[in-house]
Parts: C-alpha cells; structure tokens; sequence
C-alpha cells in the first residue's frame, strides 16, 4: 500500500496562451539577469530529465520538450531559439549541460525538473546573471536566481485553510505522515494557518508504514475530539496512508458526518479514489479543469497521446518567457521582471513568482460526489480574487 512513486497524474494542466496579466509592475526581489535583444531571437534553454534510459524520465522529457514547442508555436511577435538539453535527471550532469547552455548563448534556463538538480543549475550559472525557471515543486531548490513552476503544498495550504474558514470549519487539525513530504506540507500548513482566518488547533503525525498508522489512531482520534477540530487535513495521497485512513478513521468515530475531510494532494487521481467512501464529501485543490480538459485536448491532438501532467510546466515556462519578451525592454528576463506582481496566465491558470524562488498559483476547491470530483469554488481568474 505504501510506495514512493512520480505520479503520472501527480501534477495537472490547462490551457490559455500564457500573457502578462497587468502592466511591466516592479517586483520585490533583487534585479538580477542577463540583458536580452528582444528585436532579435533569444536562446533559451531547456533542461529535461531525459537521456539515462530510464522510460519514466525519457517520457517526461518528451512530453515537456513537446508542450514546450506548443507554446512556442502559439507565440507572437516574439522569437525564441529553443535548445533542448539532456540532463538524464542527474545534478551533475544537469550543472554541465547548464554550463554549455550558457555558452551557446541561453540567456534564460527552463528546467530543469528535480529539485538537486535545480539546485546545481543555479549554483552553476549564478554568476552569469541567467535566471533559472525550474519545473520542481520543492521550496527548497528555489533560490534568488532559481523560480519554481512546480505546484506547491503552500498554495494548496493557503487555499484550503481559507475555504475552510469561509465556510465555518476553520478549526483544522492536521494529519501527517512522517517523512519528507508530510514535513514539507506540515511546514506549509503552519505557513497557511499564520495568515489564514483558519486555525490550526492541532497536528498529529503517523510513522509512514500501514502499522505506523493503525498505532496511530487512537491519538489521531483521541486530539480531534479534544481540540474541537471541525476539519482534518491529510498530507497523504492516494499511492500512500490515504486509502487506510479513509477506511479506517470512521472506524474510530471520526466519520465524514462528523468532520470534513480535506486533502493536500489531488484525490481526483487516480480516480479510482474518489470511490472510498470515507472521501465522499472531501475537499481537496486543483487548477482550473476546464483548462485542464482545454490543454489535454490540444496535446492529444498535436502530438496523439496525453500528456504526462508535468508538460503543462514547459508550457508555462516558453509562454512566461515570451510574454516578458514580447513586453519589451533589455531587462525582460531579470529577476525584477519575472516577481512582478502582476503575474501570468498560464495552462494551468493565473501563476506568479515569488521574491524568495517559490510561486502562487490560482486553485479550485472540489468536492467529491458520489464518486466525482465537482467544482464547488472556482479557480480565480487574476490575483487579489478569490484564493489570494
């Protein structure tokens, strides 16, 4: 029951060309970059994880290199020379190839997609002035010259506590697996609960094994009860503890009647789980299906198979850069530029960087219905909406 595996649809896409969803606003972050000819095409390199003959990350290449070039065909009056390197998913060999992306002129770096091997790139190409838009999820690879695209535990965080509290179960207690993810999603709900109108009233963490979790029942059980917490938020997903729990917390007095249930993960996938019927009634973040279903389709027609859910990342990334470019002006890819407030709308809805390397991005709250994953509050279409 308990592996660790990349889900193939562990990560969602949309589709609306990515633009600038305001004017050229200034950021908070440091004005760092290389300077850029936008009347002239710009070389901008692409790092996938491809290359070590391992068919998980070759498909993962392809399917990014492939929504990369979709965006590129989508752009206008901007000129982007696209050169595509092979990192074979290793940090080492990641910081090389960025190093001969730089010589071959890239004055910008899209990817690449692990987090140690993101880290290197930047480390690498720091004193270029090269900015570095990663397609990791961990808050840890983002640096001042690394900006992540991957979704992110504290924009679900945020967005989950903060329905909650809209709808009077804004005392939260979470649930957490003991391992890498459950910190970093702990973290981030700490981070939600400081600026959120919820609260969380209690946090109760299992060892990450099917015993470490029937161990743990009667604590988890025993503090729900005691810290009066209207919702319990899960950082497991559906490849870990969230099957058993699901089956096994009503069990133990803490039905779905009694408590609403929330996610930190996208319990829509597979969707085999949203039949547990210890989920009907769950909450849980995605961006924007309707783009989602928009993008899935123009992939599948382009290239005649889906993609894999991290391509709308390379989507993002070609679609951010010529939205700058198109901006004009021989700072448009400095870090400055790419913080502005004002953000991007990508395939996966409205996306901003933040100062520090991480990023916000617009989500949708779903219900699980008998089976089904029904929107119940929309993705915000623009920042300062709902969900900001």
């Amino acid at each position: 029951m308990f592996r660790k595996l990349i889900g193939r649809r562990g990560v969602v896409a949309g589709l609306v060309s990515a633009v600038l969803l305001a004017g050229c606003e200034g950021g908070i972050g440091p004005v760092a970059g290389i300077g850029v000819n936008t009347d002239r095409p710009v070389t901008v390199a692409l790092l996938v994880p491809g290359g070590s003959g391992d068919e998980g990350r070759d498909v993962l290449a392809t399917s990014l290199e492939n929504a990369a070039r979709l965006a590129i065909a989508d752009l206008q009056g901007v000129q982007i020379d696209l050169r595509v390197y092979q990192t074979a998913g290793n940090a080492g060999r990641a910081a090389s190839v960025a190093q001969q992306a730089l010589g071959d002129g890239a004055k910008i770096i899209l990817g690449p997609l692990f987090a140690d091997s993101a880290r290197a790139v930047g480390q690498a190409v720091a004193a270029s002035g090269v900015n570095v838009l990663s397609f990791s999820n961990n808050p840890s690879a983002a640096s001042r010259n690394v900006f992540l695209l991957g979704p992110m535990f504290d924009n679900t965080a945020t967005r989950l506590m903060d329905f909650a509290a809209s709808q009077g179960k804004g005392r939260v207690m979470l649930v957490a697996e003991q391992n890498q993810a459950g910190d970093v999603a702990t973290s981030a709900v700490q981070r939600a609960a400081s600026r959120s109108s919820a609260e969380l009233v209690a946090l109760e963490s299992y060892p990450f094994s099917q015993q470490g979790v029937v161990q743990a029942l009667p604590n988890i059980a025993s503090k729900a009860r005691s810290s009066n917490a209207q919702t319990l938020m899960f950082t497991a997903g559906s490849e870990g503890a969230l099957p058993l729990l699901a089956e096994l917390l009503p069990q133990n007095g803490l039905s779905p009647q009694s408590f609403q249930y929330a996610g930190l993960t996208r319990w829509d996938i597979p969707a085999s789980t949203m039949s547990l019927s210890g989920l009907q009634g769950g909450w849980f973040a995605l961006p924007d299906p309707g783009l989602t279903r928009q993008f899935d389709a123009r992939y599948m027609g382009s290239y005649g198979e889906a993609p894999h859910p991290v391509a709308s990342l390379g989507y993002d990334a070609v679609a951010a850069v010529g939205a700058l470019l198109r901006a004009g002006g021989s700072d448009a890819l400095t870090a400055q530029r790419i913080t502005q407030g004002s953000g991007f709308a990508g395939v996966t809805g409205v996306f901003r960087f933040r100062p520090d390397g991480t990023n916000e991005r617009g989500l949708a709250i779903a219900e699980i219905r008998d089976g089904q994953s029904v929107v119940i509050s929309p993705a915000p279409r623009s920042f300062g909406g709902g969900g900001f």
